[in-house]
Formats: structure tokens, sequence, C-alpha cells
């Protein structure tokens, strides 16, 4: 079986597409019986490493190394030369129809992933008139997809709702060696940042866009005042901060993001349009509890046992779960995060049931219980 997987978003700043395509091939290839090859953009037709393949596309302008493939026939002409037995298109946008012509010509499935909710982002931006137009547009060119895979059940429902057909919930993994509450530091860390011992650590990790609505985040640490400290770990994020929080100053690799992680007494998350919420699992794969918003995916993954959800857009309301969150026993919240990341989201489990999918579509045999359908 050769899988293809091909995506525009895999570039040196990528965060969850690119986790996801990594971790398929350190998992997929099995000798003799699956390979598993990877086309994203670069600046020629290349092997870049073991059966990662870059197809021409100019650079994205004002983007951190990503680029926008304007022409089908490049990524065509690619996937035809390796002649894939099913193809996973990644994105909604040139690709995905380069995969949709390919895959007619070569007479194999597709698998389309559905990352990010194209109508909301583009709807929030230029009103409701083009959020419907884009519904019209992902209803169009997942149609031509034998199935098409959701990383939780509010986008499943989504696409469902567009009148997309073949829709399956398809979570997404953590990596359970690099994430993991062994690499508590906490009494390091704190005098890194110049705290005493007492002080409630919290931590936000991620990119400063407007979705993350980070302006919450920062009143609700100014709400909780001195005995808490707010550590901002990212890329563009907000200068103007409250004397409670502070922010890294360089690019933080996946370990040391891990280590503040494990490091820190929450996680806290007051984004509203997650379509599935990666960074909260991996903060509870290092035993750290999360308090999150109720909102998009989020509730999803953060059960009561493992933190708190609480009311958008509402700094009090996230300050009171804070609060509410260490009154209860933190390390049976600790346990339970790990727990529930460990029987849910590992990417070991993961990945077999992708290759389920996989499977299904190629034989026409039922996936069993690797399938994950949602109700």
């Amino acid at each position: 079986m050769h899988i293809a997987d091909v995506t525009m978003f895999y570039a040196p700043s990528s965060g969850g597409v690119r986790t996801y395509i990594d971790a398929k091939r350190r998992r997929l290839p099995k000798p003799g019986q699956t390979r598993h090859s990877v086309f994203i953009p670069g600046t020629e037709h290349r092997e870049i490493d073991t059966h990662l393949y870059t197809v021409p596309a100019p650079p994205l302008p004002f983007s951190t190394g990503y680029r926008f493939p304007l022409r089908r026939h490049h990524w065509c002409q690619a996937l035809e030369r390796h002649r894939p037995d099913i193809i996973e298109a990644g994105d909604p946008y040139v690709t995905g129809w380069a995969v949709r012509d390919s895959a007619r010509r070569l007479d194999v499935p597709v698998v389309g992933f559905y990352h990010s909710d194209l109508p909301v982002l583009l709807g929030k931006r230029f009103g409701a008139s083009v959020e419907r137009l884009t519904q019209r547009y992902v209803k169009r060119l997942y149609g031509h997809y034998q199935r098409v895979l959701a990383p939780s059940a509010l986008m499943a429902n989504k696409l469902e709702q567009a009148g997309v057909r073949h829709v399956s919930v398809q979570p997404l993994g953590v990596d359970l060696t690099t994430f993991r509450p062994e690499l508590d530091d906490s009494a390091r860390v704190k005098r890194e940042l110049g705290l005493d011992d007492e002080t409630r650590l919290l931590m936000f990790a991620g990119r400063g866009s407007p979705e993350k609505n980070m302006p919450i985040l920062l009143e609700t640490a100014r709400q909780l005042g001195d005995g808490y400290h707010l550590l901002l770990v990212g890329s563009n994020l907000p200068t103007q901060l409250p004397e409670n929080v502070s922010c890294t100053d360089h690019f933080c690799t996946p370990d040391e993001v891990a280590r503040y992680m494990a490091s820190s007494d929450a996680l806290l998350h007051a984004g509203t349009q997650e379509t599935f919420g990666l960074i909260v699992l991996e903060a509870m794969a290092c035993g750290t509890p999360v308090v999150a918003v109720r909102a998009g995916a989020l509730p999803e993954n953060v059960p009561e046992t493992c933190g708190r959800l609480c009311r958008p857009d509402d700094p009090a309301a996230m300050a009171d779960a804070v609060r509410s969150l260490f009154e209860s026993d933190q390390d049976v919240l600790s346990r339970h995060a790990r727990q529930f990341v460990e029987r849910r989201h590992d990417w070991d489990i993961i990945v077999e049931r992708l290759r389920g999918h996989y499977q299904e579509l190629l034989t026409g045999a039922p996936a069993s219980e690797l399938e994950i359908e949602h109700g």
C-alpha cells in the first residue's frame, strides 16, 4: 500500500499539520507492506528526505517560510510519476484540486483531511456572504473525495451541515515521549522567571494570532494578581504585558515547550475557534491540567477530570475557573490528564486508525474497530 500526503502547510514554523504529517512519516511505513510519500512546496522538484518531495511553488509574502501553489500541473506531474495507491489532501486550495485530478487519472481513492474551518476563517474577515460562498466551495471540493476526515465531532458536523458526505471523525495524536510529566523542572523554571516557589505558574503556548484571544489571557492574569504568573511561549506575542505576565524571547523547540508545560501548574487557552486544540492535549500529556473556554472543539478534549471550562471572552470567568482548579487535588488532576491522552491520543493508536481508513477504501472491507465514526 503506497500512501501519498499532499499539503502546502509544511514549513519550518508549521504547527498541527506538520506534526500530523511527521507522526505519519515515523509510523506508517512498514517494509514490504506500506510506503508513505509526502509532497510539499519548495523551489524545485526534488527529494529532500526519504520519500519527502518538494514541488515548485512561489513563496507566500509575509509568511514564515510558507509557499502557495498556483498551478496544478506540477503537483499532478509529481503524483502521477510516483503512482500512489491512495492520496490524502491536506488543504483545500490548488493542491486539493490537483489531488482530485491525479486521482481520477490514476484511478485511486482520495482522502481529504479538513484541518481548518475555512468558511469561519474567511467569514470573520470578509463577512457572512463570503462565509456562505466558502461553504459551497468546501462542498464542491470535498464532494470529489471518497472519505473526508475531521479532527473533531464539531468539524464533522459542520461538514455534514455544508452537504459534505462520507465524513469520519479522526482526532490527532500526541507524542507521549516528547510530552511527559517526568520533564517537570518547576523549581528551576520558577527561579529563571524570578518567581518564588508558592507562585502558581500558568502557561500559554502558541501563536499570538487574533483567534487565540490574547487580550483575554492578559486580563485574566491581571485579575488573578499576586500569587499567579502567566508565561507566554510562542511567536507574535504581545509586548504590553501586566506585571505578572512574561514571554519567551526566542523560538522554543518542542522539547523546550514540553519542559515549560510539565513545569507549569496549568495551561490557559482562550481561543474560541479551535478545530481540535492539540496544544491542550500536549499539556495534559505532561500531566498539566487545562483551563479553556467552552467553545470550538476544546470541550471534546478537556473533561472535568482534567481541567476546567469557562465562558468564552470573559476574563472574570476564566480567573474564577483558575481559582476553582486549584481547589482540587492537583495530583489527581495531573494523573487523569496523562491517562486521558494515553488512552485516546497516543500517535501509535491514531496512525493505526488512519491505516484502517486507507485499508477500507482500498479493499472495501470494513475497518471495524479501527474506524472512528461520530455520533
